[in-house]
């Protein structure tokens, strides 16, 4: 704990309103600090990156030296969505806010969205051929919105249905 006394304005974020970059950089700066001190512990070698996108703070953690991050990762992201939670939970107490923080490991995430943009984009042929509705697979909520931001780009209408871990995307025609 620090012995130093910080002043602070009190932010106040609404739903409407993106969060001022200040806050936005310094969840960055929070969750990054303690990634660090994770990979300290577990003994992986990766840099940092801190960005602000839009309304989110998003962190990477890279490799270097050709490391494995994998298990940071785990299957299908599990661990990751573990570790962003934690990030997020680190920001949250920095700023007092909750944290919308978004958290990539050796491109993970990168990777899944260009995964994620090829079957949207299979889903809205299907439909614009067939006229029919398509349901997709489960998806966490990172992935479902990928999806309807693909979905709605071209015109088409993208609704959730079902419960976690069970919810699902199902495309139709507007």
């Amino acid at each position: 704990m620090s012995t130093e006394t910080e002043t602070s304005e009190a932010i106040e974020v609404t739903e409407k309103e993106a969060p001022p970059a200040d806050l936005l950089e310094k969840e960055g700066d929070a969750a990054a600090d303690y990634l660090e001190g994770l990979l300290d512990i577990c003994d992986l070698d990766g840099d940092i990156d801190i960005d602000v996108e839009g309304d989110r703070a998003q962190v990477s953690i890279v490799e270097v030296n050709a490391g494995d991050l994998s298990i940071l990762v785990g299957p299908d992201g599990e661990v990751l969505d573990a570790l962003q939670d934690l990030a997020r939970l680190a920001a949250a107490q920095a700023t007092g806010h909750r944290s919308r923080l978004m958290l990539d490991i050796a491109g993970h995430r990168l990777g899944r969205r260009k995964e994620l943009e090829q079957i949207a984009q299979a889903a809205i042929e299907e439909v614009q051929s067939s006229g029919e509705p398509v349901r997709l697979a489960a998806m966490n909520a990172f992935e479902r919105k990928v999806v309807h931001d693909v979905v709605t780009n071209a015109g088409l209408v993208s609704e959730s249905e079902g419960v976690d871990p069970d919810r699902r995307i199902v495309v139709r025609a507007s």
